[in-house]
């Protein structure tokens, strides 16, 4: 498990979120982990689920990107 200082074990809770962009799947999940951490406080790492994408006149139009972030939870 997680310890913050060495000493004590932390509990991780784990969210799901999508974050896209027009530039790409690498985008995308920084997309997702920036606006996370606008509310989020603590996040110690990432899984990423999935990628995803919409597509318009044949060509990939939005990245999207399925991720699960991390964080230690205070108490």
């Amino acid at each position: 498990m997680f310890s913050e200082h060495g000493d004590t074990m932390s509990v991780v809770k784990v969210i799901e979120v999508i974050g896209a962009s027009n530039k790409g799947w690498d985008d995308a999940i920084q997309t997702a982990l920036t606006e996370a951490a606008k509310t989020v406080e603590n996040i110690v790492g990432i899984d990423i689920k999935g990628m995803s994408g919409k597509v318009e006149k044949n060509k990939i139009s939005e990245y999207r990107a399925n991720v699960k972030i991390a964080f230690v939870v205070k108490r």
